[in-house]
């Protein structure tokens, strides 16, 4: 009989062929600027531990404090095992930083992203996203069953025009995007998407994972940083980057989460978020509050590590701590990654299918220091001309 998985070790083959292969590295010791890889103690450029908050004691110290109290799991579904006070004190610290009526928690950023685009629209709806939208942004609208377009990145006379031809022909709509585009490092035009959304009647659902804790006068995100605080809109994001934790959170009215807990799949269906999870997310949104210094030497930094990159990389545009180095092709992106694990600096070489074209992406956090940038200085500036392939870009 004919094996059927048999079409694995070809499908394999393609991928390794194409230098789209990729593998998970073990990551010893706790989380921070340093880490130890494959047994090598390396400068970590390759997080999205914004503030290094994932590592810092307080944190630790809440999730060890709700896991003793609670125990370590949810057990089950809010709806149908109930939540600990914990979980609301979190939605509702959520809300306040967010500057909104209400707010409901995930298990990741991902169920948020699916949860929410399949409860708000339906197979008698339109969905205009991004071409550089995440993964779980157009896996969201897949599954709701809407009609989709995807615009050119950042294109908004292009996202108009798809209103125009479109928008009369379904009984809702709804633009999707990412504040921070996590693989390039650029922001969206969030005040003139909305003015777009409003006049075309369209729900509009940002997703802010990058964006959280990193933006804004109070860290609330790239919403707030554009001054758009109030406006009428879905926001989405994560606990697990700036945030130092693991989850997901959608904000927005209190109808709207009320809705969300009554339809959202990804969340009436699952077990809720660990205590500790929710505790050490409780505490980093608290000391966004007390302690700004974060934010500003994140800043800081990252000022600091374009002056290092500029003069070696072509660096896509970016107005975030997410520096991209474009590349022109696979191997060069594993092969200057490599040559920097010597170094004692680690980067990801990205590749498509993630990203059209190869890139190494820096990720910068508060918690790196000067050392840290004079160790990244000195490597890069031992690389060939001809390995950087900047003339080749």
């Amino acid at each position: 009989m004919a094996d059927p998985y048999a079409w694995l070790t070809p499908a394999l083959h393609t991928i390794h062929r194409a230098q789209w292969h990729r593998t998970v590295e073990a990551v010893a010791g706790k989380a921070g600027p340093v880490v130890e890889v494959g047994g090598q103690s390396v400068v970590n450029f390759a997080s999205n531990d914004y503030l290094g908050l994932a590592g810092d004691g307080r944190l630790i110290a809440a999730a060890i404090a709700a896991t003793t109290a609670y125990g370590t799991g949810s057990t089950g579904s809010r709806l149908t095992s109930g939540h600990r006070q914990l979980h609301r004190d979190l939605e509702q610290a959520i809300a306040d930083l967010k500057q909104t009526e209400a707010a409901i928690v995930f298990s990741s950023g991902y169920l948020a992203n699916l949860g929410a685009i399949a409860a708000v629209v339906g197979p008698r709806d339109g969905v205009m996203g991004d071409r550089y939208n995440h993964s779980s942004l157009k896996m969201g609208a897949k599954l709701s069953g809407a009609t989709v377009y995807e615009f050119p990145h950042g294109d908004l006379t292009a996202l108009t025009q798809l209103l125009q031809n479109h928008r009369h022909q379904y009984r809702r709509c709804l633009i999707t995007t990412d504040s921070v585009f996590s693989m390039d490092g650029d922001l969206c035009a969030v005040p003139e998407l909305l003015a777009i959304a409003a006049q075309y009647e369209a729900m509009v659902l940002i997703d802010e994972a990058h964006g959280t804790g990193v933006f804004g006068p109070r860290g609330a995100g790239v919403v707030e940083h554009f001054g758009c605080t109030g406006q009428s809109l879905i926001q989405v994001g994560t606990l697990s980057k700036a945030l130092g934790s693991l989850g997901g959170y959608v904000a927005g009215s209190a109808e709207l989460i009320d809705f969300l807990r009554n339809r959202a799949p990804s969340w009436i269906y699952t077990t809720g978020l660990s205590p500790a999870d929710t505790a050490a997310a409780q505490e980093a949104i608290a000391l966004l509050h007390s302690e700004p210094q974060r934010r500003a030497q994140l800043w800081h930094n990252v000022d600091t590590a374009k002056q290092i990159l500029r003069p070696s990389f072509p660096l896509l545009p970016s107005g975030s701590p997410i520096l991209c180095a474009q590349l022109h092709s696979p191997a060069q992106a594993l092969d200057l990654a490599a040559q920097l694990r010597q170094g004692g600096i680690w980067v990801p070489a990205i590749r498509p299918p993630t990203v059209p074209t190869s890139r190494l992406r820096f990720s910068i956090m508060a918690s790196h220091d000067a050392n840290h940038f004079q160790q990244l200085k000195q490597v890069i500036g031992s690389l060939s001309p001809r390995a950087k392939g900047k003339e080749q870009c």
